[in-house]
């Protein structure tokens, strides 16, 4: 029964998914349907986390809108996410930064990782 499964999955997944770590600044590119015309539009912030693995992995990007947090979750092997583009390099010790809700201004910020 696990192979069928898994066999399912493998044709689900992407062939190359984006390369990026919690704390990265991302600019996802999502598709949505309005009515019969499809348009992409776009959503930028700190990925605070990634979850799961395989077929099933999700992350979550938040980001300040006019002062509020907005967040997002999405599959990562969606078909209705074109691209995803890493804008900065984020240095971070943590797999999930939840403590970034309660922040605001500066103290939001993530350091950034130099090579």
């Amino acid at each position: 029964m696990n192979e069928i499964i898994r066999d399912i999955e493998k044709k689900e997944m992407k062939e190359n998914p984006s390369e990026f770590c919690v704390g990265d600044t991302v600019r996802v590119y999502n598709k949505i349907k309005e009515g019969n015309r499809e348009r992409v539009q776009v959503f930028e912030g700190t990925v605070l986390k990634r979850q799961n693995g395989g077929n099933r992995e999700t992350f979550t990007v938040r980001k300040n809108s006019g002062g509020i947090g907005v967040e997002k979750t999405w599959p990562l092997h969606s078909p209705n996410i074109e691209k995803i583009e890493v804008i900065r390099r984020g240095k971070v010790r943590r797999a999930k930064l939840n403590y970034l809700r309660e922040r605001t201004g500066k103290r939001a910020k993530v350091k950034e990782r130099v090579f």
